[in-house]
C-alpha cells in the first residue's frame, strides 16, 4: 500500500480552514480505490449554435460519444449552450461521477420514447430513467432543449448534494467526538481538532496517514469514501476542492443565538468549549442551495443565504443559527 499521496485539501480563510472534505489528505485510501475518470472542465465559451440532427437517434449517439470522450465543448455543443450552466457544477469530481453513471445506465438499458411528431425523450437503466433534457424537432431538425432539461437536472442534483452534505456533517461530529475521547493529539486534555487535515507527522487534525495494521484516523472511513467518489486532488492553484458539491470549514466559536450563549470554543489555542462546521455551494443554485450548519450537539441548521452565499458563508464566524435558520431534516 502506497502512503505518499497525502493531498491536503485544507485552505487558510480568517483564521479557520476551508476544507473540501472529498479531497482532504485522502492518501493511503487512494491506492485501495480505483481513480474515477477525471471530468472534461467546463469550457470557457459556450459554442455559438447548437448542433442539430437529422433524427433524435443520430442526437443520443453524439450525446453518448461526447460523454465516453468527456469532450465537455462537445456536450455543450450538443445539449445547447443554455446549457453550460447546469452541466459543470464546480466540483470535476461529482460531474465525473455524473456523467459515468448516466453512461453505466445507458449501457445497461437504454430506449428512446417519442411523444407525438415533434418530441422524444431519451430513456435509461434497468429501472428507466428520463434524460432531463428531452429532443424536439424545429422544422427538419432535431436537438436537445436544453432550458428545458435545465430545471430537471439542477432539482436532481441539489436534492442529492443537499442530502450527502448533511450526513458528511453528521460524519464530522462523530469524528470530533472520537478525536476528543480517545485525546487523539496525546495532550491529556478531552480537546477537539481545529482543522480537518494533520499536519504532517503530527496528529492535530482529524485525518492523518497511519501505517498498516494501525487504527483508521478520526476521518480515515469518510476519506476512504471520497477517494472511491474520485476525489484526491486540488484545484487550479492548490485552491480547495469542494466535496459533492460543498465546501467545509470549521468555526471555532459560537453566537448569542446558540444554545448556551455566545462564547468562543478555544481555550489557550485549544478547542476545548466545543467546535462548529459550515457547509456551503461551491455554486450556488446548481451543486447546491441551502448552506448547513452544525456544532458539537450534532443538530444541523440549514438556511438559503441566496446569490452571495459564498461571500456570506466566508464571513462566517461563528456557530450563530439566527432566524435565517431552521433545523435540517436528519
Amino acid at each position: 500500500m502506497t502512503m505518499n499521496k497525502l493531498i491536503p485539501i485544507v485552505a487558510s480563510l480568517a483564521a479557520a480552514f476551508v476544507l473540501t472534505l472529498p479531497a482532504a489528505a485522502f492518501a493511503q485510501a487512494a491506492s485501495e480505490a480505483k481513480a474515477a475518470k477525471p471530468a472534461a472542465a467546463a469550457p470557457k465559451k459556450a459554442p455559438a449554435k447548437q448542433r442539430t440532427f437529422a433524427t433524435p437517434e443520430d442526437a443520443v449517439k453524439a450525446l453518448v460519444q461526447a460523454v465516453r470522450a468527456s469532450d465537455a465543448n462537445a456536450l455543450v455543443e450538443i445539449i445547447g449552450p443554455g446549457s453550460r450552466s447546469w452541466i459543470f457544477t464546480g466540483d470535476s469530481v461529482s460531474d465525473a461521477n455524473e456523467w459515468k453513471q448516466f453512461v453505466a445506465a445507458y449501457d445497461a438499458k437504454n430506449a428512446l420514447v417519442k411523444e407525438g411528431d415533434a418530441k422524444a425523450v431519451l430513456q435509461i437503466g434497468t429501472d428507466p430513467v428520463p434524460f432531463a433534457a428531452p429532443m424536439v424537432k424545429r422544422g427538419d431538425a432535431w436537438a436537445f432543449d436544453a432550458e428545458a432539461g435545465r430545471e430537471e437536472v439542477t432539482n436532481r442534483r441539489v436534492g442529492r448534494n443537499e442530502l450527502d452534505t448533511i450526513q458528511t456533517l453528521l460524519a464530522i461530529v462523530d469524528a470530533q467526538r472520537e478525536y476528543a475521547a480517545k485525546d487523539a493529539d496525546g495532550n491529556g486534555f478531552a480537546d477537539y481538532a481545529a482543522r480537518f487535515v494533520s499536519t504532517p507527522g503530527k496528529k492535530d487534525g482529524l485525518y492523518w496517514t497511519t501505517k498498516p495494521g494501525e487504527p483508521a484516523s478520526p476521518l480515515g472511513l469518510l476519506a476512504a469514501k471520497a477517494v472511491k467518489e474520485g476525489y484526491g486532488g486540488k484545484g487550479k492553484g492548490g485552491a480547495p476542492v469542494p466535496y459533492n458539491g460543498y465546501f467545509f470549514r470549521i468555526l471555532t466559536a459560537q453566537g448569542a443565538a446558540a444554545p448556551g450563549g455566545k462564547y468562543d470554543y478555544k481555550v489557550k489555542g485549544k478547542l476545548f468549549g466545543g467546535f462548529a462546521v459550515v457547509a456551503f455551494p461551491a455554486k450556488y443554485g446548481v451543486s447546491g442551495v441551502m448552506s448547513f450548519l452544525v456544532n458539537h450537539d450534532g443538530v444541523v441548521y440549514e438556511a438559503d443565504l441566496g446569490k452571495d452565499t459564498a461571500a456570506v458563508a466566508g464571513k462566517l464566524a461563528r456557530f450563530d443559527p439566527d432566524k435565517r435558520w431552521k433545523k435540517a431534516p436528519q
